[in-house]
């Protein structure tokens, strides 16, 4: 057996006391252009693609005195770990595209029967495993072998391809690779029927649910991921100390306060009911006094920057509740904008992140009372609110704090009932918030049923005068913001 290595790794190896052929030994032809040439050459791709089954071939090949390479190990260029370095100058990132790498693997990959093609050090226990027992290599982890190899190409292309479109182009590509790395295998989908796995953009900047430290609980699911994902997604939208209780993808408790405790004891007391088995994020660290208070609900899962000391243990005695900490700030500076990307049959949605935030001298008052400035402080949190929750969406706030919230209908008029009806306190002095336009007056009517003082809504309808009417006939203050915020 020969080893034919490039210069860093025949060092490495001889170091070792390993022998090994420098690749120029074998190709007759120096390293050079400062190491960018040294592998694409036909002694060596000739070597990896003949094939064994083909006389032909092997002919081919011994004529010019070629060796055929029966194993190619490559590990690549670090493209991903160069880019993520801090203040890395973009002639580095363009440097560790790797050429020769993903030439060999493809060259192995394609010729799969005859030639194994290594990429991943997880590979090397089972390798090593087979030729001590069996001295070869079975056709079928030759075979995993190439459907990992061509994996592992598409995801370093897709990683390098992501990088260069963002640095020169915009729009959205003419197709749409993703690089994605899977973080793990889950226990299931969102139902025990369904099979699921955890994947993470290792370029996606900010505090991210991927990039979370678990210090507790067993394996988070499918359902507990997503949920998790929009409270924070919530919580990066508040300065203030913000508490944001989850279910099925819906908050039902949101509320900022003067100190985390506060706002999580707020929050939660929204909707206690639909509270059970919930998810919840805190912006600032779980201190000793809401870590106790926590411990007294069932609760699925707890994200927040950190949590202080003696707190993990007073929730670690619920054995299921899993804990985890992002070691970065919740916070508008920590939210990355990135595109949203829904999966369809045959398929995929690509949209840019809503982005939109309002400036309260942009908002148009069309009723003939204007709201007073306490109002327009509700009415702005109601709104950060509202574009989180599923549509038809429509909240009723007090303060700083969610005191109803209706999602999901498909008709508006009924999620303003719902949120009437899943207010844990009195509605009266309320403000409002739509997702969308009224179509009709009768969500008008709803709210100023509840004891709602102001709306504040897109605006936009065919009966946006009928609605307007409606408001000034109950003395409400109206806003518009002249855009939509829908999550469907």
């Amino acid at each position: 057996m020969e080893i034919v290595s490039t210069g860093g790794t025949y060092k490495l190896l001889k170091e070792n006391g390993i022998e090994a052929i420098e690749v120029s030994d074998v190709t007759g032809f120096p390293e050079m252009l400062d190491g960018r040439v040294k592998t694409l050459h036909p002694m060596i791709h000739a070597g990896i693609l003949a094939r064994r089954d083909l006389p032909e071939h092997m002919q081919a090949i011994d004529d010019k005195n070629i060796t055929p390479i029966d194993m190619v190990v490559i590990n690549l260029y670090p493209f991903k770990q160069t880019v993520l370095k801090e203040g890395v100058e973009f002639e580095d990132i363009v440097e560790n595209i790797d050429i020769g790498g993903p030439s060999m693997i493809r060259a192995a990959a394609k010729n799969y029967e005859s030639v194994a093609v290594v990429t991943d050090p997880a590979q090397y226990s089972e390798i090593i495993t087979q030729l001590k027992d069996a001295g070869e290599l079975s056709l079928d982890l030759h075979q995993r072998l190439m459907a990992e190899a061509f994996v592992a190409t598409a995801n370093y292309d897709a990683m390098i391809a992501s990088r260069m479109h963002k640095e020169f182009c915009e729009g959205f590509p003419a197709s749409f690779p993703v690089p994605m790395e899977k973080v793990e295998d889950l226990r299931y989908g969102e139902n025990p029927n369904q099979a699921a796995a955890f994947y993470m953009d290792p370029f996606t900047p900010g505090t991210t649910v991927a990039k979370s430290e678990q210090l507790h609980g067993k394996q988070l699911s499918y359902n507990n991921i997503l949920d998790l994902d929009k409270a924070l997604d919530i919580c990066m939208d508040f300065e203030k100390p913000t508490a944001v209780v989850m279910k099925h993808t819906n908050p039902c408790g949101l509320a900022s306060a003067d100190n985390i405790y506060d706002a999580f004891m707020t929050a939660y007391n929204v909707d206690p009911l639909s509270a059970f088995g919930c998810v919840i994020c805190l912006n600032r660290n779980c201190d000793v006094k809401t870590a106790e208070e926590i411990s007294q609900h069932f609760v699925e899962a707890v994200i927040c920057p950190d949590y202080e000391e003696g707190a993990v243990e007073i929730m670690e005695a619920k054995k299921n509740i899993r804990l985890l900490r992002t070691n970065a700030p919740i916070c508008p500076a920590a939210k990355h904008r990135e595109y949203k990307m829904k999966k369809v049959q045959g398929g995929m949605l690509v949209q840019t992140d809503e982005d939109v935030v309002i400036d309260p001298a942009n908002l148009t008052v069309v009723t003939n009372r204007a709201p007073t400035e306490e109002e327009v402080h509700s009415l702005l949190f109601a709104w950060k609110l509202a574009k989180h929750v599923t549509s038809n969406a429509v909240v009723y706030v007090r303060g700083e704090r969610a005191v109803g919230i209706g999602a999901g209908q498909m008709s508006r008029v009924d999620s303003a009932k719902i949120a009437t009806m899943k207010a844990n306190e009195p509605t009266e002095g309320c403000v409002m918030a739509s997702d969308a336009f009224f179509p009709f007056r009768d969500g008008v009517d709803e709210a100023a049923r509840a004891g709602v003082t102001a709306i504040i809504q897109p605006g936009g309808s065919i009966r946006d005068q009928e609605v307007i009417d409606a408001a000034n006939e109950h003395g409400m203050a109206m806003v518009f913001t002249g855009c939509r915020v829908f999550r469907h």
